[in-house]
Order: C-alpha cells, then sequence, then structure tokens
C-alpha cells in the first residue's frame, strides 16, 4: 500500500476524528481501487482488551458493497475472537483462492453469493424520483453527457445512497467506475477526480458547493434542490425531448407495480430510442474504425434546437464527432 492511499483510508474511516459519529460501514473509490470500511466497537467479552474500537479495510478492483460489507463483517468477528490478524488472513486467502470461507461461529462468506447487477440494482431509482419528481431528467442527461455531478449531505451514508443509484439512470452503459461515493475536498483526491472526464462524487462538507470548478451539476440532497453550473448551461438546455423523458421516467416510478429494476428497464428502453434517434446521422468514419456523427445531416432534419443541441453533445459525449 501507497503512503498517500494509507493516509486516505485513515482520512476516511471515522476513528482519526475526534468526537465524531461511528459509521458502520462506508465505500468509495479512488484511483480505480475501490475501499471498503466496517469499524465496530469492541464489546467487554472481547479479547481486545485495550481496543475500544477498530476498522478493517479491504481493497478491490470490484464495485459490490453488499458483498464487501459481508464480508468485513466476518473478519470484525474474527478478530473480536481472537484479537489477530492471523485468522482474517486465512479467511481472506480462502476467499481469494476459493471464493469461499466458512467457519461455524463467525457465518460463512461465498462469492458467488453476490452477483455485480445485484449490486448495480441495489439502490433505489423510485427513492430519487419521489425527492426530485421532473428534476430527475437533469440528472439523466448530466450522465448521457457524461457531465460531472456533485452530490451534498451532511450524512455520508444518505451520500452514498444516493449516488450509487445514479449510474443505473444510464443502465445501458452498466459503468459504475463513474461513481465516487466519498470525497474529501483533499488535493491529491480531487486531483484523482479531475482526471476523470465524468463522474457522480458524493461529498459531506458544504464546502464543496463553493468549488464550481468541479461539478456541471450540483445536487444538494438535504435541501432536494438542483444547480446546474453556468458553463454547463448551454450543454444542458432542456427541450420537448427531455419534457418526454421526464415524464417516462416520473410516470414510471410512481406506479406501485413497477420494481425498481422495471423503472430502470423503462428508462433504459427510452435511451435506446434516443441512439436510434442519432443512428441516421452516423456514418462510418473514414478509417472505418468507428461511426462518426453527420453533423450537416443532422442539421437538415430540423429537430427543435434543444433536442438538436442534446444529440450533438451525446454524440459528442459518445467519441462521435470528427476531430
Amino acid at each position: 500500500m501507497t503512503a498517500t492511499l494509507r493516509n486516505l483510508l485513515l482520512r476516511k474511516c471515522c476513528l482519526t476524528e475526534e468526537n465524531k459519529l461511528l459509521h458502520p460501514f462506508v465505500f468509495g473509490q479512488y484511483r480505480r481501487t475501490w475501499f471498503y470500511i466496517t469499524t465496530v466497537e469492541v464489546p467487554g467479552s472481547s479479547v481486545l482488551k485495550k481496543v475500544t474500537h477498530f476498522s478493517i479495510v479491504l481493497t478491490a478492483k470490484d464495485f459490490n458493497p453488499e458483498k464487501y460489507a459481508a464480508f468485513t463483517r466476518i473478519l470484525c468477528r474474527m478478530y473480536l475472537k481472537h484479537g489477530s490478524p492471523v485468522k482474517m488472513m486465512e479467511s481472506y486467502i480462502a476467499v481469494l483462492t476459493k471464493g469461499m470461507c466458512q467457519s461455524e461461529e463467525n457465518g460463512s462468506f461465498l462469492s458467488k453469493d453476490f452477483d455485480a447487477r445485484k449490486a448495480y440494482l441495489a439502490g433505489s431509482i423510485k427513492d430519487i424520483v419521489s425527492q426530485f419528481g421532473m428534476e430527475t431528467v437533469i440528472l439523466h442527461t448530466a450522465l448521457m453527457l457524461k457531465k460531472r455531478i456533485v452530490v451534498y449531505h451532511p450524512k455520508i451514508e444518505a451520500v452514498q445512497e444516493f449516488t450509487r443509484t445514479l449510474p443505473a439512470l444510464v443502465w445501458h452503459r452498466q459503468d459504475w467506475t463513474i461513481l465516487h461515493s466519498y470525497v474529501h475536498l483533499d488535493a491529491d483526491e480531487l486531483e484523482a477526480l479531475q482526471m476523470c472526464p465524468g463522474y457522480v462524487a458524493g461529498f459531506v462538507d458544504l464546502e464543496v458547493s463553493n468549488r464550481s470548478d468541479l461539478y456541471d451539476v450540483f445536487v444538494n440532497l438535504a435541501d432536494s434542490e438542483i444547480t446546474i453550473a453556468p458553463l454547463a448551461k448551454e450543454a444542458m438546455t432542456m427541450g420537448k425531448l427531455h419534457k418526454e423523458i421526464g415524464q417516462l421516467i416520473v410516470q414510471s416510478a410512481e406506479d406501485p407495480e413497477k420494481s425498481d429494476s422495471q423503472v430502470i428497464q423503462d428508462i433504459s428502453l427510452k435511451t435506446k430510442e434516443i441512439f436510434t434517434n442519432l443512428a441516421p446521422f452516423s456514418e462510418v468514419s473514414d478509417d472505418g474504425e468507428k461511426r462518426v456523427l453527420n453533423y450537416e445531416a443532422l442539421k437538415q432534419r430540423r429537430f427543435p434546437p434543444a433536442t438538436e443541441n442534446f444529440l450533438y453533445h451525446l454524440a459528442a459525449a459518445e467519441q462521435m464527432l470528427k476531430i
């Protein structure tokens, strides 16, 4: 582990801050490494006589909070029982090599019980729509155009729950690498974040609202407010198409018969329709490598200005512009 990563993890784990609330489980990403941190209080019966609390940190290459929360809980129970990292290491290696670890008293863990798709679907789109209604389309548009979304709430649990769900609005990409669910206003973390072309980043420090260099869309979760940064307004101009998408999202999410995954499916079908709209204006590039946008053909269709603008920026986000 590098010194930088070590400092970052100490910053994320709640034991280094005095008189702060304990966060039983937090997760995030830093330069393509996911970290999962479980923190527990040590009961009087434990062999750890001089320890009041400890955190266990797991780093991994995949996004799966439920999987690593379950596994770190088992490792915590082992540490409480034996007071030594050796037993934990045995279980960790067993999971690494066999995908499972079993123990009578601490519970057993099976990697294959935790499918990546399940992790992608674990958040609730319906909750987001019930909070933001038609404004959810701003989030959808920002994600489609690979913009930078910053989310603020003083409680880390609320930030994590909300941010982890957003990538599901662009389900066709199934890309959770855009998620940075727990970021501090630290120079190294911000530098790593700004290297990403588009992202969803979560913060618990309201100071981030003054950092307009970090976002195109700012979500104040505590006040249920969404703000579009001045520089992003042109690309994010809303029109008839966005109204249609917004209405579809709200109708689907408000249907009590529909599950969250059905709502995601409805949005995904609408998204595919948008790409189908874009298809007639794309052609194979000169080198035959990929499809690029024929801007003249798009202009000739005389779409409403906001729709044409959106399709153009979408083509840019999908790297379909001729350089």
